[in-house]
């Protein structure tokens, strides 16, 4: 391909993966407006976040499967299309519950495009310099969008109603859409790769009955029988997704590739980075504008800082993610982003012992970038330790397993560490007398409320309600910080050795393991 049609073909699909990127972090400065205009509880507020994605994570697996049998151009074509209708929807949702579903619309839109980015890359650059190149720039690209998010959540709101948050993805989309049908290779796929529906289908059921497990678990007055029935539907879910995988010729997921203990870090490392960055970043924006009164725009930027750390860090850890054992990339990487949060919570103003509550909320800014700076590294080593990791013809799979491994920790972070929130915050907010009891359900409940009180009622009602949501806030900061040094101990004691758990099959093949100090081997990230 000629060779400016290549770096154009690169652009057209970054830009797919930045609208990705952007509506995974884009509401959480935009969520206390919207869960005000929508009358949203504390429950709906999660799915809203959560419903993306749950979904994409769900579809991911068999996306990929799907695109090596229809054609990726075709499955990234399709994915615009539905992401632009979802994302239209949604501009326009005049309720929580339509809004919840039009995130999950966009989810399909976003896990049929995933794949095809890399894929189409992949197909492009023939070169293997080049493509070594345009996949850093393509990860760089996930990182800057998931990081502009909140900024331009905020930026948005300044000027525009919260729906504006979706409806710029329209323009974006319709650009793409012109420039892929006639830049991206053709390809009509491979008809004798089998898709595998059900099993989507039943991964789904697993995840969704996880989340609202821990969601009804964390309400005020959990109903026990609908724990149980979640849980068992998601031990159902997952038990048949393994079960079926194990007996298919063509699986989803070749549940031998974790036997490499490199690829097994790399999942832990992903997984764990964005359970991490996820949980503390949307926490983090909340506090800011419902405790601190912050502008959306203004918490968007403190958030967003997070990128100071994590893109200079990923791409300086990209030149040396084949020269450094993996297990000073992952594990310490772990580490530095539990000493990140440990001192954005002694730094946020009125929490820790160092900062009065009168001081400037920039002050959290110097352990947000560090919190980046570990983790952006663990995202880069994490992914190159996944694809690494496993044998070349397995090199698909493992990139849907790194994509899910993302997905999934960000989908636990939200779902945790903001259940965790709403909990602590229903068990320990001091209502006045006369207060009505809606207040006691979130702090968006009590300022709604608040509004409708004289002023002495409304003072007391507010600070009340500001002091449970930092319990919440200081507790849900402490659990991310031991799940990060946790697992940066576990993958350095996972690769504290030489692999021996390799298949014979991926000892055959060249690059498929680690070598003896750990380090990564086998070619940089790629897609089929």
């Amino acid at each position: 391909m000629v060779q400016a049609r290549r770096w154009w073909v690169l652009a057209t699909v970054s830009a797919g993966l930045l609208l990705i990127s952007l509506d995974v972090t884009i509401l959480y400065t935009a969520l206390p407006t919207l869960t005000a205009d929508l009358d949203a509880d504390a429950s709906a507020k999660l799915w809203i976040i959560n419903a993306y994605p749950l979904v994409m994570a769900g579809l991911l697996l068999g996306a990929g499967t799907l695109g090596d049998r229809v054609g990726h151009k075709r499955m990234f074509l399709t994915g615009l299309v539905l992401f632009g209708a979802a994302s239209t929807l949604a501009a326009f949702a005049p309720s929580a519950a339509v809004l919840i579903g039009a995130r999950a619309f966009l989810a399909v839109g976003a896990a049929a495009m995933m794949p095809a980015t890399l894929a189409l890359v992949r197909i492009t650059f023939d070169d293997e310099r080049e493509r070594g190149i345009a996949i850093g720039i393509w990860g760089t690209v996930a990182v800057v969008g998931a990081a502009l998010g909140p900024v331009a959540g905020g930026l948005l709101l300044a000027h525009f109603w919260w729906g504006s948050v979706f409806l710029v993805n329209v323009p974006v989309v319709l650009a793409a859409l012109v420039a892929t049908a006639v830049l991206a290779p053709g390809g009509s796929g491979s008809k004798d790769r089998p898709w595998d529906p059900v099993a989507s289908v039943q991964v789904m059921a697993g995840l969704v009955g996880l989340v609202y497990a821990i969601k009804e678990g964390a309400r005020p007055e959990p109903d026990p029988v609908h724990i149980v029935a979640a849980l068992l539907v998601s031990a159902s879910g997952f038990t048949v997704f393994v079960r079926r995988q194990r007996t298919r010729t063509y699986p989803l997921i070749d549940f031998a590739l974790f036997r490499n203990r490199q690829l097994l870090a790399g999942v832990l490392g992903a997984g764990l980075s964005m359970f991490a960055t996820a949980g503390v970043e949307l926490i983090l924006a909340q506090r800011l504008q419902l405790v601190l009164g912050l502008s959306p725009l203004h918490a968007g930027l403190v958030v967003a800082s997070s990128a100071v750390g994590a893109i200079p860090a990923g791409v300086v850890v990209g030149g040396l993610v084949y020269r450094v054992p993996a297990r000073h990339l992952i594990g310490g990487g772990l580490l530095v982003g539990a000493l990140g949060v440990v001192l954005t919570l002694l730094l946020t103003p009125g929490i820790g012992p160092l900062l009065d509550a009168g001081r400037a909320a920039g002050w959290v800014v110097p352990g947000v970038i560090l919190t980046g700076l570990g983790l952006g590294a663990v995202m880069t080593a994490a992914s190159a330790a996944i694809i690494g990791g496993a044998p070349p013809h397995r090199a698909g799979m493992a990139s849907s397993v790194e994509e899910v491994s993302f997905e999934l920790g960000s989908l636990t972070g939200v779902a945790v560490l903001g259940s965790v929130l709403t909990a602590v915050y229903t068990a320990t907010v001091d209502l006045p007398a006369g207060t009505p009891e809606a207040a006691s359900d979130s702090i968006d409940e009590a300022r709604a409320v608040a509004g409708e009180l004289p002023p002495d009622g409304s003072r007391s009602l507010l600070e009340s309600a500001a002091a449970a949501f930092d319990n919440g806030y200081t507790l849900t900061l402490v659990i991310s910080v031991a799940v990060l040094a946790a697992g940066g101990v576990a993958a350095r004691l996972l690769l504290g050795h030489r692999t021996a758990t390799a298949t014979p099959e991926e000892d055959e093949t060249p690059g498929g393991g680690p070598d003896d100090a750990g380090a990564v081997t086998g070619t940089p990230p790629s897609h089929r």
